[in-house]
């Protein structure tokens, strides 16, 4: 499994940010050119986060972008499932019925253990967290 590289541009962003504060705005074309994201991607990405609660976005000269609340209180989870949306790692996760091999399959707990460690492990995971390890 792999995050899609618009989810992993969008944690970038959000790191970018981070290191910003709250208060202090940022152009999207600064974050761009200092996290290496096509412009026209990051916009797209900008969007969907501020759509999420997680950006504010504003236009005009004094315009930019900051973070929608404190760094400790975005998690990785929300960031790659405002992207992406929710993380799973197999149809049959969540999903009852969809498998032919429903009621005799070995491998679905296996699924759904993994599927939970990671969700576990992007919603433990906060911003203010990776500030401190970078």
């Amino acid at each position: 499994m792999q995050i899609t590289r618009q989810a992993d541009y969008a944690v970038r962003a959000v790191l970018h940010l981070a290191r910003k504060g709250n208060t202090e705005r940022s152009a999207t074309s600064a974050v761009a050119k200092a996290q290496n994201i096509p412009p026209s991607f990051l916009a797209k990405i900008i969007s969907q986060l501020s759509i999420a609660g997680l950006l504010h976005t504003s236009r005009g000269a004094r315009g930019g972008v900051t973070l929608a609340r404190d760094p400790k209180d975005i998690t990785l989870l929300e960031v790659v499932e405002a992207i992406d949306g929710p993380i799973q790692l197999n149809e049959c996760v969540g999903n009852d019925g969809v498998c032919t091999f429903e009621g005799d399959c070995p491998i679905k707990p296996v699924w759904c253990s993994a599927q939970e460690e990671l969700v576990q492990r992007l919603r433990g995971t906060d911003f203010a967290q990776l500030l401190q390890t970078s």
